[in-house]
């Protein structure tokens, strides 16, 4: 029961990150129907942010080698300076992968395509400035307890404060979210605009706006979930290529479009992982992915997705 507990508590932790990220890709694909492939570049940025913003130096190789910012922030403004800066990439990214694309009314294939060219490229720029080291973010909580024991005797359950905090402000970001999109006049219009673009246009409703704030979010998402998932290992420019992947493990196993149904995705995701005995730890990257197919040959629309119903 201990190792039960131990393992679900790890699982719900890095699960909450997952959904997390996949929040992002739901936000666009929920408005555009089209997976922003360059969303797990942003993650990575969003994390090299956050790093470098802690005052931390880069290491030996890639044009910046053993540079460092002239500032030393805390891990929190860090973080949400870097979540800042990972959602301004979202809106170039916008500005150059999908909007000359959707005004020329091109295929979604094309802006799918568009939008992997541009992961590949910013992958590639932080691989070229920062080289291919490993980073880590170190003792970067303060004078925070490094564990929390939740149960005494001779095998106690143990939790990381990374873990909570991991788990804390993932819940946080969630719950925010959510709130915008069913209780603000923004989130109204965005659900507008991701039921019928045409008709809300029509309304007189920005849709334009309304699109680059998706990307905003999104790209504020993306980063947050990168500086996390970084927290808790440690990162490298290819950080986001496996966390990119699980991502839409998640959205397709949640249901595509579905904010609660990430957020369950991601959860069930990371609790399988975190099941995965320890010798068998190399494999445990497709887990994801098995689960998706179990749950897709039961329930082809997702755990909380709608049947698509066609009118004929």
């Amino acid at each position: 029961m201990r190792l039960f507990l131990q393992k679900l508590l790890n699982g719900i932790a890095i699960g909450s990150v997952y959904a997390l990220f996949a929040l992002g890709y739901t936000l666009v694909f929920s408005i555009l129907r089209v997976i922003n492939f360059a969303h797990g570049a942003i993650f990575t940025v969003g994390c090299y942010l956050t790093y470098a913003l802690t005052g931390a130096a880069f290491g030996r190789n890639g044009q910046l080698r053993n540079a460092d910012l002239p500032v030393e922030l805390n891990f929190w403004l860090a973080l949400a300076l870097g979540a800042l800066g990972a959602g301004v990439l979202g809106i170039i990214v916008e500005r150059l992968a999908f909007r000359p694309l959707r005004r020329r009314g091109s295929d979604p294939l094309l802006t799918l395509v568009s939008s992997l060219g541009v992961a590949i490229a910013t992958v590639n720029i932080l691989q070229y400035l920062f080289g291919a080291e490993n980073y880590g973010f170190g003792e970067t909580l303060g004078s925070m307890r490094a564990s929390v024991e939740l149960a005494g005797g001779e095998l106690p359950v143990v939790i990381r404060t990374k873990q909570i905090v991991i788990f804390a402000v993932s819940m946080v970001m969630v719950v925010a979210l959510t709130a915008v999109v069913n209780r603000t006049r923004v989130g109204k219009g965005l659900r507008a605009v991701a039921e019928d673009v045409t008709t809300a246009t029509l309304l007189g409703i920005d849709t334009d706006r309304l699109i680059r704030l998706s990307f905003f979010l999104s790209g504020v998402l993306g980063g947050i979930a990168g500086a996390l998932i970084g927290l808790a290992g440690s990162f490298n420019y290819q950080f986001g290529v496996a966390i990119g992947l699980k991502g839409l493990a998640v959205i397709v196993l949640g249901g595509l479009g579905d904010i609660p149904g990430a957020v369950v995705g991601g959860l069930v995701i990371g609790v399988a992982e975190s099941f995965v005995p320890a010798e068998y730890n190399a494999y445990k990257d497709a887990v994801p992915f098995v689960v998706l197919l179990v749950v897709l040959l039961v329930r082809p629309q997702g755990l909380l997705g709608r049947a698509q119903v066609q009118k004929v």
